[in-house]
């Protein structure tokens, strides 16, 4: 597992096989070619259903919404965070 916080906060465990997985890699390929529809699946993939409920939850504004942009933006962090710690 490997574990990291965001500068917001959030604390997360990625497996690490998940960085690994081809299937994660054709979506990170496909999301770069501009089919941003796959960015959803390819949260699910990195965080897991329950870490994504939480990093919406750590987001959530006092009107109830999560902004698109703050999670994309915690997602990268944590995915170029999570790349970084597998190659030092």
């Amino acid at each position: 597992m490997l574990r990291g916080t965001t500068e917001s906060g959030f604390a997360y465990e990625i497996d690490e096989e998940v960085m690994d997985d081809y299937d994660f890699l054709e979506i990170l390929c496909k999301i770069d070619n501009g089919d941003t529809t796959l960015t959803i699946k390819m949260v699910d993939m990195l965080l897991g259903e329950k870490q994504k409920e939480e990093l919406k939850d750590h987001l959530r504004a006092e009107n109830g919404r999560v902004s698109a942009k703050k999670i994309l933006a915690e997602v990268m962090e944590i995915f170029h965070a999570t790349k970084e710690g597998k190659n030092s």
